[in-house]
């Protein structure tokens, strides 16, 4: 911001008709016409300054213009004129919004006692200075996160309602809406209007950002604004309105201006629309096409599901066909002849197996038998026994009076040894059969 000092030194004396607090009392005041006189000639003395602010207002009287100029950082303004004659020699394209640097004088009324600044000089700032400045906000934000991909909020497919932040009576807001109900007649909107330019903009905007934001209903919130110079757009790309809509909770969509606009908003925004028919065109689906869509899925589906029922009519028809399945019988009855050949072949191992075994316990049970004690005392022999049981296998085990259990081939009897015989060496051997 210029600043500038008076034209004169301080201490200059001032003219000769002004007047000092010392020259008024309770008893003698000074006139208004005086006092003003006194205003005027000490204003009259500051020289010419270059100051810079944003244009708030132009209304054009005639061929002056009269106006007020805006401080860039605070809400300090100044009230300006521009006579006929200095107006010829400025820009024709001068509007409120504008970023502007002027050469001004102060003047004040003595009459009214009305203070202002004329103008004599006035230029847009340099855009490219401009830009400049915002490419650096644009890099501190970015490293910030403001535009990471990541920390966007997706679109609802179908919102319920969409909070439009735009001008009053503005092309935007029509073609939002036009666009957004021919796309989706049931489509629902809850608008707020703001200011698009000047000074209000950026403010009236956030205001209805948090507005809508807090509401819970608004699925989406769209801000829109047709296009427009550069000067115009500042407003969209304000480091206070990008953090507003980064802080957003409800997904926002920047449509603002035209496909080579491009300020801060875009980066910042969740989704950014070329123009505001474009962000109609992307917020609320086509309900023409949707039901387009149904149709081929629908149909997609019925042809699956036909060529996936035919083919398994198909697949069943050919299980049914094989023979197997035709007559499950056929598998027993040509099994059957097969089954009653291994069943007799099998009964006949099994009968020649029982006779060799038959044949074979016969032997056994013969030869059994001829070993058997029992065929040794059906010859005639006997077995004799003492009253212990012991069995008497030598003569001079039964001394004479020695009571024996002889047994046969057919039950026992007692009998009494008569005492040892001596053997005759022409007789037999013992054990002779009796």
């Amino acid at each position: 911001m210029t600043t500038f000092q008076p034209a004169t030194i301080p201490g200059e004396p001032p003219p000769a008709d002004s007047v000092r607090p010392r020259d008024s009392t309770p008893q003698a005041p000074t006139s208004v016409a005086r006092l003003n006189d006194t205003i005027r000639g000490f204003i009259q003395n500051w020289g010419s300054v270059w100051v810079e602010g944003e244009i708030t207002a132009w209304n054009q009287r005639g061929g002056n213009v009269f106006g007020r100029l805006k401080d860039l950082v605070t809400d300090a303004t100044i009230s300006f004129r521009i006579w006929s004659s200095t107006r010829e020699r400025l820009p024709g394209d001068l509007k409120v919004g504008d970023h502007i640097i002027a050469c001004v004088k102060a003047d004040y009324f003595s009459k009214t006692g009305d203070f202002s600044f004329g103008v004599s000089a006035m230029r847009h700032v340099g855009l490219g200075d401009q830009l400049e400045r915002l490419e650096r906000l644009r890099v501190q934000l970015r490293s910030e996160g403001l535009f990471d991909p990541a920390r966007k909020k997706p679109i609802p497919f179908l919102p319920h309602v969409i909070g439009l932040i735009t001008g009053e009576n503005s092309d935007a807001e029509k073609d939002v809406h036009r666009n957004a109900e021919l796309r989706w007649p049931q489509v629902r909107f809850r608008t707020k209007y703001a200011a698009v330019q000047g000074d209000r903009c950026v403010p009236e905007t956030i205001a209805a950002l948090k507005a809508l934001d807090a509401a819970p209903e608004v699925d989406v919130i769209v801000i829109a604004r047709g296009g427009g110079d550069p000067q115009t757009l500042l407003g969209f790309s304000d480091e206070r309105l990008v953090r507003a809509v980064a802080a957003a909770t409800t997904p926002v969509v920047s449509a603002i201006g035209h496909e080579n606009d491009h300020p801060l908003l875009d980066d910042v925004a969740d989704l950014r629309a070329s123009t505001p028919t474009d962000a109609a065109k992307r917020v609320v689906p086509d309900v023409a096409e949707q039901h387009a869509i149904v149709a081929q899925l629908r149909s997609r589906l019925t042809s699956r599901l036909t060529q996936r029922l035919s083919h398994d009519i198909a697949q069943l028809e050919q299980l049914r066909s094989r023979p197997v399945l035709r007559a499950p019988e056929s598998l027993l009855t040509s099994r059957a002849h097969e089954v009653e050949l291994l069943a007799a072949r099998g009964r006949e191992r099994v009968d020649r197996a029982l006779d060799v075994q038959g044949r074979r316990t016969a032997e056994l049970r013969a030869t059994l038998r001829a070993l058997s004690p029992a065929s040794t005392l059906a010859r005639g022999y006997a077995i004799a026994h003492l009253a212990d049981g012991v069995i008497v296998r030598d003569a001079a085990q039964a001394p004479a009076s020695t009571a024996v259990l002889v047994t046969v081939g057919r039950g026992s009897f007692a009998a009494r040894s008569e005492g040892p015989i001596e053997e005759d060496p022409g007789d037999g051997a013992a054990g002779t059969p009796t």
